[in-house]
């Protein structure tokens, strides 16, 4: 059986932030591997939580305006050719986060007439509690339940709760935060929860300028590098470390070539850091990486499509082609 947790492009998973021994053997481990490496998962404590909120409002980042462009005006194609491969159906989001951008497609459903209940899945607490003290407000019409845990125990647990189909949701380039052996893992366990007339509604990041990328995690303003120090906080903060982040910097790359935009902090000298009793030994310049943002063409999402056991139906584009929400249909 394949577990995996994902969050929305700029982290592998999001983790829980009472599980302190996970969290401290998780942070050794990588510290003291070769090459060093911290757990992207690790990113959303509260304030990780504002400062992603804030990435997604800068002008550089320019995946959540792509794909609110889609969701905004496409809805109703999108809604269309839903029905046209499926009969009645639920609609399972797997990441929820906010639902700032599936809104649309919940009020144009509700608009349609369409019968169908929302199951947001989502492993923070703190998300699920706020979608239900915004969404009977916002869409009174809407049948939800929200659903806080694993992706892949969440989603059995609706398919347990509903006997209809389902239309997965995998917005915001939730794929990318995999590297691409992992994301074709990851969507054949998906494909193992779901059966035949079942839909999934996948983002994509397409390959683009590559100086476009690389700016969107390297903003004029710092956010992004905030982003990725706080990390280092949350460790003094949690596990008694001390980290001085003056002695770290952010590093992003990009290659166009294989579609990989990883970040990294580097250490700016050489020194120690104490977590506990255990000391990590930095050199100068020895970088530690963070996490990675695959971006993809077209035929490298329908070859996954193909890969995972779905036959890839309709992919809808942003009106720059930069983003690419892509409907596949489980092959029976």
């Amino acid at each position: 059986m394949h577990t995996f947790t994902i969050l929305p492009v700029r982290g592998l998973s999001k983790a829980p932030a009472t599980d302190r021994t996970t969290f401290r053997e998780d942070v050794i481990r990588g510290l003291t591997g070769t090459p060093k490496r911290l757990d992207s998962k690790y990113f959303y404590d509260a304030v990780g939580d504002k400062l992603f909120q804030d990435i997604m409002q800068l002008p550089e980042y320019y995946l959540t305006g792509c794909e609110l462009e889609i969701l905004s005006g496409q809805t109703r194609e999108i809604i269309h050719a839903i029905q046209a491969h499926t009969g009645d159906f639920d609609l399972v989001e797997l990441g929820a986060g906010d639902a700032t951008k599936t809104r649309f497609l919940l009020r144009d459903l509700l608009d349609e007439g369409v019968d169908f209940t929302y199951f947001p899945i989502d492993i923070s607490t703190n998300v699920i509690r706020s979608l239900e003290e915004y969404l009977p407000a916002e869409l009174p019409a809407l049948r939800y339940k929200g659903l806080n845990g694993e992706y892949f125990e969440m989603l059995r647990a609706a398919g347990a709760l509903s006997r209809k189909h389902k239309v997965v949701l995998l917005m915001g380039a939730n794929i990318g935060n995999f590297h691409p052996a992992e994301a074709l893992q990851f969507c054949q366990a998906i494909r193992e929860q779901l059966q035949p007339g079942d839909l999934l509604l996948i983002g994509f990041d397409l390959k683009k300028d590559p100086r476009v990328i690389l700016e969107a995690y390297n903003d004029r303003q710092g956010v992004t590098k905030a982003f990725n120090l706080n990390l280092l906080t949350r460790i003094n903060r949690e596990l008694g470390a001390d980290f001085h982040l003056d002695d770290f910097e952010h590093f992003p790359t990009y290659d166009p070539l294989s579609g990989s935009c990883k970040s990294y902090l580097f250490s700016k000298r050489a020194h120690q850091v104490h977590i506990g009793k255990t000391v990590i030994d930095f050199e100068d310049n020895e970088p530690v990486y963070m996490e990675i943002s695959q971006k993809y063409s077209l035929q490298d999402a329908e070859q996954m499509a193909l890969a995972a056991g779905f036959k890839p139906l309709v992919a809808f584009q942003d009106s720059r082609g930069w983003f690419a929400d892509c409907l596949w249909g489980v092959v029976g």
